[in-house]
């Protein structure tokens, strides 16, 4: 089995919730804690071998001097029916790789009235994409784990026409969010994993605090289209970048 696959197996985060449960053990069943507003850290991790060309000798040099992850953190703050998703804490290991779409997303949620504001950096151009949000038909199932402390079942999809997507979400936080536009299940997404595309998010840690009005502002930075919009305009832009172009403009549409 290969590293990436056995990443995939999810092994349980180790509870974090200290400033959660103050002096109180953790509930169970009937006396769970509901959660509605909050901070949830976020670790992305992609697999950079995944992208390399099997049979090339730049890819070999290359798999020889970079790590195998890129990781990266975001931080998402939730109230009631609105979110906030954006980088978070630095890690250092990431200053000699490369960029990667989507590593700089702001994403407002509005999910009462299915609407989002995301801010996308797209090579040096900023976007500031106002649409609806992403309608998803999840499919869930009788899988269970438990991430960052908090019971969680799994839910699949596909989204973009071809993409898996395996979710996993908590009803002990209430608000139906989740990292990045994935959305619409009957409670937080703590993980999310697409297989083919080599990609993660997974909670790290969930604190219960409070989150005002002005922290849940919405970006306002960058060039205003929608959704369809940035697609047609990065297309036009990538179209003789072959395999590379097709993955870009896949990872910003997330």
């Amino acid at each position: 089995m290969s590293s990436f696959l056995r990443y995939l197996s999810f092994p349980p985060f180790a509870p974090c919730l200290a400033a959660l449960l103050l002096l109180t053990p953790r509930a169970h069943a009937q006396n769970a804690i509901f959660l509605s507003e909050g901070k949830i850290e976020f670790e992305r991790k992609i697999n950079l071998y995944a992208q390399l060309e099997n049979d090339n000798s730049w890819s070999d040099l290359q798999r020889k001097t970079m790590p195998q992850f890129k990781t990266s953190y975001f931080n998402l703050l939730f109230s009631h029916d609105k979110t906030l998703y954006r980088p978070g804490r630095d890690n250092t290991d990431n200053n000699k790789l490369w960029e990667q779409p989507a590593e700089q997303n702001v994403i407002w949620s509005d999910l009462a009235d299915a609407r989002s504001i995301s801010q996308k950096k797209v090579f040096e151009q900023l976007f500031l994409v106002q649409d609806s949000i992403r309608t998803i038909r999840w499919k869930i199932t009788d899988e269970n784990r438990v991430i960052a402390g908090f019971a969680c079942r799994r839910a699949n999809a596909i989204i973009m026409d071809s993409i898996y997507v395996v979710a996993f979400y908590t009803d002990e936080i209430i608000t139906p969010g989740g990292p990045e536009s994935f959305t619409g299940l009957p409670g937080m997404i703590l993980g999310i994993a697409l297989p083919h595309e080599h990609l993660t998010w997974f909670a790290t840690k969930v604190e219960a605090v409070p989150v005002t009005a002005a922290e849940l502002t919405a970006p306002a930075k960058g060039k205003k289209l929608n959704n369809a919009t940035l697609k047609q305009t990065m297309q036009e832009s990538l179209k003789d970048w072959g395999t590379y172009g097709a993955r870009y403009i896949k990872a910003t549409m997330l």
